[in-house]
């Protein structure tokens, strides 16, 4: 605990067999209580490899996207009563050893949202990032920046950490189950008006860390566009979105004593996400 904050580390996963023990052995117990991982239906020894490490685990029945992924995380570590959630690749690609930095920032009661950037700093081109990647990154961040007012150094970074309410507070079920959630959520976030700090992350990229390739990466720019437009349009009053509707449909979770049961726990909160859809 940090400040007598309950610290929860969640962990996205598909095929990270290659990567998850080194992610794993570098995450600081001293001041994480627990850890989840929430596998979406992995080709590779991913499962086996979480549960020969203890580590809690849950598996989607089929492959249902990086967005959806996180909504599980999201909704267990809720479930587990996570005062503080820390989202971390299982990849390798961004260091554990920064999570005591961005947990503290939260529990502090200074942030509710820690990002961490690769761009603030030389992270990102020093350590590998194609360029390609460096420049969408750099052009996505700066049209964004004018359009939502803010002045972030990047709001592609997949290493974030939240406090319970802006967990809560979000309509999360109203964005996407695929690799937009990632900036749809910042998007929400800045149309609900919270402060989005920055943290300088180093970031890896090799063989074994997974990417997204050209194509994927461009839909991904696409996609970014279009929650700006959104965004946009919704802030102008022009059109009402039901991804800034302060009653929009949130996540929904059992308490702890049933999260404790995974493979119940996980089939009834499933499969009432869905029904609320």
């Amino acid at each position: 605990m940090l400040n007598g904050k309950r610290i929860v580390v969640v962990m996205p996963a598909h095929n990270a067999a290659k990567t998850l023990r080194q992610t794993y052995a570098e995450i600081p117990r001293d001041v994480v209580d627990d850890v989840l991982l929430v596998d979406d239906a992995s080709r590779d020894e991913t499962v086996a490899i979480a549960r020969e490490l203890g580590i809690r685990y849950l598996v989607h029945d089929k492959n249902r996207g990086y967005g959806a992924n996180q909504k599980t995380c999201y909704r267990h570590a809720l479930a587990m009563g996570a005062d503080v959630v820390v989202m971390l690749h299982a990849d390798y690609q961004y260091t554990p050893k920064l999570i005591p930095a961005m947990a503290g920032m939260i529990a502090s009661g200074v942030y509710e949202v820690v990002l961490g950037s690769r761009l603030l700093g030389r992270g990102a081109l020093a350590g590998g990032m194609p360029l390609y990647k460096f420049i969408s990154n750099r052009s996505l961040t700066v049209i964004q920046n004018v359009c939502f007012r803010r002045r972030l150094t990047e709001y592609h970074t997949g290493y974030r950490a939240f406090s319970r309410r802006v967990l809560m507070t979000l309509p999360l079920e109203e964005i996407s189950d695929g690799f937009v959630f990632d900036n749809e959520i910042l998007a929400q976030l800045v149309a609900f008006g919270y402060e989005l700090a920055e943290i300088t992350c180093p970031a890896k990229y090799f063989p074994e860390a997974s990417s997204t390739g050209f194509w994927r990466s461009t839909n991904y720019g696409i996609g970014v566009l279009r929650t700006t437009v959104r965004y946009l349009l919704a802030r102008a009053g022009l059109k009402r979105d039901r991804m800034f509707d302060p009653e929009g449909r949130k996540l929904t979770y059992e308490s702890e004593a049933v999260a404790a049961d995974w493979p119940a726990a996980t089939t009834r909160v499933d499969d009432a996400a869905r029904a609320a859809r």
